[in-house]
């Protein structure tokens, strides 16, 4: 079998993820995803290795410092040939950014001139543009408003929710330029992070419910008595 072949056979065996936030499991376990993976050359799977390592949202808490993860994306694209996968490490980096300086100015700070805070093609817009709530991206970045609202309510968990829903619509958006290709691989394995971690918080969110009413029940009970 050919190596082409061989990709569009793993491509066609990947089921698809449901909508994210909706989907109570990803489409299959991740074992089972790695076991299907096998059939990437040595040079794709370190290619994906090195995109995953940069960006799977389970090793990116939300409160990383933006330091670590703008020298761990330089570090892949360093490494990375692929042009479109360039570019989709490449716009993580730049949201990651964006929300960065959105925690800076939430914090009371000013913009962070001379300082290597950020990164691609907006830090030095976004520091002209400080005092604006969007940092006057509203046409690149639409949801940075939104953003900006929920880190001075301090809603850590509305906050992720929406950054991974922009970063699920970005794939989204790339993949329909890539069928049974390495592309199509990298973005199907990045689709998947998020879903999986979506549905972890959906679990955790589901218990602490559950936990609550059941407290407010028995609180219930004991008044009775």
């Amino acid at each position: 079998m050919s190596q082409a072949d061989a990709y569009v056979m793993l491509i066609s065996s990947l089921p698809n993820p449901e909508s994210l936030f909706r989907a109570k499991r990803p489409p299959l376990s991740r074992l089972k995803l790695d076991q299907r993976l096998r059939v990437l050359t040595a040079e794709d799977a370190r290619t994906l290795k090195l995109v995953e390592g940069a960006l799977d949202w389970r090793r990116l808490p939300i409160d990383a410092a933006e330091g670590d993860i703008i020298a761990r994306g330089r570090r892949a694209l360093a490494h990375i040939d692929n042009p479109t996968l360039q570019r989709i490490v490449r716009d993580r980096l730049e949201i990651r950014s964006c929300v960065a300086a959105l925690r800076r100015r939430a914090r009371g700070e000013g913009p962070p001139l001379g300082k290597p805070w950020g990164f691609g093609r907006w830090v030095g817009h976004i520091e002209r543009n400080w005092s604006d709530a969007g940092f006057r991206l509203d046409g690149v970045f639409p949801w940075l408003r939104e953003a900006d609202g929920l880190i001075r309510h301090s809603d850590a968990a509305a906050l992720e929710r929406l950054l991974l829903q922009q970063a699920y619509r970005r794939l989204q958006r790339v993949a329909g330029s890539h069928t049974f290709d390495i592309e199509a691989v990298v973005i199907y394995v990045l689709k998947w992070n998020i879903v999986n971690r979506t549905t972890r918080y959906n679990r955790v969110a589901a218990t602490r419910r559950f936990e609550a009413l059941s407290r407010s029940g028995l609180g219930k009970q004991v008044d009775l008595f």
